[in-house]
């Protein structure tokens, strides 16, 4: 599976459980990345976070690329990140989102925004 391929997997496992304002970072025609994309979304509770976690690890399992190579997160569950090497998928409760501003450090990247 291509790396743009699985993060359209992960979105739609965001999309099963309501996450918000889902955005795509192209990061490939940026020097000196470690990925090729980011998938970020938000939500409203630890529990919705967490849903979303496993509905994306869940969705990418069924498509058959197995786990992540590393998660990250799920105790403090303000930002689980869920990382599939070339895709790396970000879950922020919405405060911290706005506080890490990852959208702002990767300016140069192609973004679009899921709705």
């Amino acid at each position: 599976m291509t790396a743009e391929e699985l993060s359209k997997v992960i979105v739609k496992g965001m999309e099963e459980k309501k996450a918000s304002d889902i955005v795509l970072m192209d990061l490939r025609d940026i020097k000196n990345t470690v990925t090729d994309f980011f998938v970020i979304c938000s939500g409203n509770s630890d529990t919705q976070l967490e849903a979303i976690a496993d509905s994306v690890e869940e969705q990418v399992y069924k498509a058959g690329e197995g786990n992540p190579w590393k998660s990250e997160g799920k105790n403090g569950q303000q930002w689980i990140l869920v990382d599939y090497v070339n895709v790396v998928a970000h879950i922020f409760l919405k405060d911290k989102r706005s506080f890490y501003g990852l959208e702002d450090l990767w300016g140069d990247a192609k973004v679009t925004r899921i709705t």
